[in-house]
């Protein structure tokens, strides 16, 4: 049975698609764009999800989740990429968390796993990656959102200037 795998999995494709819809109204220069040396760009935010993801999911049931040939700290480094490095380093980390996935079933989910020397429960650790990689969506979205101003196309329900009820607006 896959019942609740086949929905993270679709939480994890929906968040997925949210970066990917962020990253076709950028250009180069805005997902390398950061505010300052301590902030992230788009680029950061990839290079990171995509250690992070490449990292947890290697052996994602017989290994520690923070593999020692990763180097986390390098992710923040300031890039500058195109948007085809930008994709293939995306992709790489999709790539591993999708198969791991696609190896599970729903009795794995009470399996214990480590990250970091922590003991986990495989449902424990999947909620607590899709909720890392959700935030760090967020934090593209938001990038995009303040690089186009004006020219951002919503990737949700666009806002309603104007309507008889304001309450019904969302960003």
């Amino acid at each position: 049975m896959r019942d609740i795998l086949a929905s993270i999995e679709h939480e994890y494709s929906r968040y997925k698609s949210l970066a990917e819809a962020t990253f076709e109204q950028l250009s180069a220069e805005q997902l390398n764009h950061a505010a300052d040396a301590e902030a992230n760009s788009v680029a950061t935010l990839v290079w990171h999800i995509s250690g992070n993801l490449k990292s947890r999911f290697t052996e994602f049931l017989t290994s520690d989740g923070e593999k020692p040939w990763r180097q986390r700290e390098t992710e923040f480094d300031l890039r500058q990429v195109s948007h085809t490095e930008l994709r293939l380093k995306w992709g790489e980390g999709w790539a591993t968390l999708f198969g791991s996935l696609g190896q599970l079933s729903d009795a794995d989910l009470v399996r214990r796993i480590t990250i970091r020397g922590e003991s986990l429960a495989v449902h424990g650790a999947l909620h607590r990656s899709l909720a890392h990689t959700a935030s760090h969506v967020g934090q593209i979205v938001f990038l995009g959102k303040l690089l186009r101003g004006g020219g951002w196309r919503s990737l949700s329900i666009p806002r309603t200037r104007g309507s008889q009820d304001d309450s019904q607006t969302s960003g």
